[in-house]
């Protein structure tokens, strides 16, 4: 996962948590405080984490995937908006074409549009909103995912801080209108070479000196890169009639393609690439803003100036599948612990000499401790103890993945009623049901064995 996609994920549990409230994070501060790090490597480990579990990061791929559909889909409304414009530019080869309303059919829009976003970029900040909300609203809706509302809002406040979202935006817009002068631009040219096209110039009130400076004005720059400029003797006889001489035609259509090329496609390819240096400028720059009450409140949770005891959380409303995200060289050990076991039943059982016994987890506090150790120190092989004559609730169950999570290989021991007890068949079926959907091994002999040696 890129930076980028790293910050904007954080951004959006931040958001998330602004309008729902507090998500349930107890394992997820605690993975971030094991991992270490300052202030913000910690806050993005926990959005990773809270993102990972409650499909987020799955969003952001979906987001993705419909932001590169949309663009596609952009992209191909440019393609047919330039071939428009160079087919009503040129019109049907039947009668002679009128330069002036040829080049502002070409280039009228896209210089209008130009003059708009460099004003809206020196005074506003703020340009090329609708072609942005557009590709945003797009983007939603090819995603499919009700989680990927959450997304686009993020991102803005995100590049918002470094004012990265005019880049952005600018870099869309610009690359859409080139692509639309190119294919102006390419349509124009077959046009050309398929057709036979007369030129003329028209008007009431002008005089065709005014005509004659505008035409060798703007195609000044055009003739330094070759391009012929028609003579002013063919100017002049063009005010009355097409010429039918080849040289006029041809000097004709290379100054069209000419300003076309220079005040058309220039501009917006130099724009573009100007957008694309300050976009990948600024990324590098992108942070954390830690003054947000959403980052600043986590301060004490991820780097505790003292350590806290008690889970305050409630359970989570949906078990999630245990991954656990431990290897074996980063663990070392076997442990056995239980859960939630009456006084009368004897324990711990004898263990081998290098399985260690972590107790009985009967409080918040055992199960807070026991679980910041694991972060720091955990076991190859767990077994956890249950006794299955509780109904597997929710919390237990919750518990029980929390503990799975920390280390490399977990099993779960269902424990034998007492003498002269029978375990309720009902009930030991909801909890080979519940372990089954958390994917986790369990039996109801003692896996003394496999602690010991890591097979049976």
């Amino acid at each position: 996962m890129t930076e980028l996609n790293t910050l904007w994920l954080t951004e959006t549990i931040r958001l998330r948590e602004e309008h729902a409230g507090p998500l349930e994070d107890l394992e997820a501060n605690r993975m971030a405080r094991s991992a270490g790090g300052d202030l913000p490597a910690r806050i993005q480990r926990r959005a990773l984490w809270l993102a990972e579990r409650d499909g987020l990061a799955d969003a952001l791929k979906h987001w993705l995937q419909g932001a590169r559909l949309a663009l596609i889909v952009m992209m191909l409304l440019a393609v047919v908006s330039g071939a428009g414009l160079a087919f009503a530019a040129m019109g049907d080869g039947l009668h002679p074409v009128n330069v002036f309303w040829a080049l502002g059919s070409l280039l009228g829009l896209n210089l209008i549009l130009l003059l708009s976003w460099a004003l809206g970029l020196m005074f506003a900040g703020e340009h090329g909103a609708s072609l942005g909300r557009l590709w945003l609203w797009l983007s939603e809706k090819f995603a499919r995912d009700a989680k990927a509302a959450q997304l686009a809002p993020a991102l803005l406040l995100l590049l918002q801080r470094r004012k990265l979202n005019r880049w952005a935006i600018g870099l869309l817009v610009n690359s859409l209108w080139l692509l639309a002068m190119l294919s102006a631009l390419v349509i124009l040219l077959t046009l050309m070479a398929t057709r036979r096209y007369g030129f003329v110039w028209e008007t009431t009130i002008l005089s065709a000196d005014t005509f004659i400076a505008v035409t060798q004005a703007l195609g000044a720059l055009p003739a330094v890169l070759g391009f012929s400029v028609p003579t002013e003797e063919m100017i002049r006889a063009s005010g009355d009639a097409a010429l039918n001489i080849e040289s006029a035609r041809q000097a004709w259509a290379a100054w069209l393609v000419g300003v076309l090329l220079i005040y058309g496609v220039v501009p917006r390819l130099l724009l573009a690439l100007l957008c694309l240096w300050r976009w990948n400028s600024g990324r590098s720059t992108l942070q954390l803003d830690l003054n947000l009450p959403g980052y600043a409140q986590l301060r004490e949770r991820l780097m505790p100036t003292s350590e806290r005891l008690g889970v305050s959380d409630a359970a989570p409303a949906q078990l999630h599948r245990v991954e656990s995200g431990v290897s074996e060289q980063q663990s070392d050990g076997a442990l056995l612990v239980a859960i939630e076991l009456d006084d009368d039943r004897p324990w711990p059982p004898q263990l081998p000499k290098n399985v260690s016994n972590a107790g009985v987890l009967n409080s918040r506090e055992s199960r807070h401790k026991l679980l910041e150790q694991l972060s720091r120190f955990p076991p190859t092989r767990l077994a956890i103890a249950c006794d299955p004559r509780r109904s597997p609730d929710r919390g237990s169950l919750a518990l029980i993945a929390e503990l799975a999570r920390s280390a490399s290989a977990t099993r779960v021991w269902l424990l034998q009623a007492p003498p002269g007890e029978a375990l309720d068949a009902e009930r030991l079926g909801d909890w080979h049901v519940a372990l089954q959907q958390l994917e986790l091994p369990f039996a109801d002999c003692a896996p003394m064995n496999w602690l010991e040696t890591g097979h049976d």
